[in-house]
């Protein structure tokens, strides 16, 4: 399954359009529409926040595991 969020404002007449969505002509869609909230848009803040990743590869927290400790 393929999902797109995208943000609308509603128009006076109660209309919302949605403009290139990433889905083929003719493909069916479902449409779930909900009231936006502040929530979901500070999540949507930390996207692309990552400056630096310091030793991406590296094991985290190996001291942690019970399984490590004899």
């Amino acid at each position: 399954m393929s999902v797109h969020i995208a943000e609308a404002t509603v128009d006076p007449l109660g209309r919302v359009v949605l403009d290139h969505l990433p889905f083929r002509p003719g493909d069916k869609v479902d449409i779930v529409v909900s009231r936006h909230s502040a929530r979901a848009s500070q999540a949507a803040d930390l996207r692309g926040s990552v400056l630096h990743y310091r030793d991406p590869f590296q094991p985290v927290a190996t001291d942690d595991w019970d399984a490590n400790k004899s």
